[in-house]
């Protein structure tokens, strides 16, 4: 080609990494604090029992004596 400059040159060497200490990623020698943690809330003020009472299953009991047989076998 007749009109390309000779005095230009050509690299051919393809993409690289930046390998200047300009581009690095700093490294940091302590680590980020924690989350601060969620603030508890305390409910001071306790429910009255339900007006129909408790529900107890009639085969509960039975249900703790299969687990008991089990547990001392």
């Amino acid at each position: 080609m007749e009109g390309v400059d000779s005095d230009c040159e050509v690299v051919e060497e393809g993409c690289m990494t930046p390998r200047r200490d300009t581009c690095r990623i700093m490294v940091n020698s302590l680590c980020p604090p924690p989350p601060p943690k969620k603030k508890r809330v305390y409910v001071k003020q306790q429910r009255p029992p339900p007006k129909e009472g408790y529900f107890h299953p009639p085969d509960l009991e039975l249900f703790f004596a299969i687990v008991r047989r089990e547990a001392c076998a």
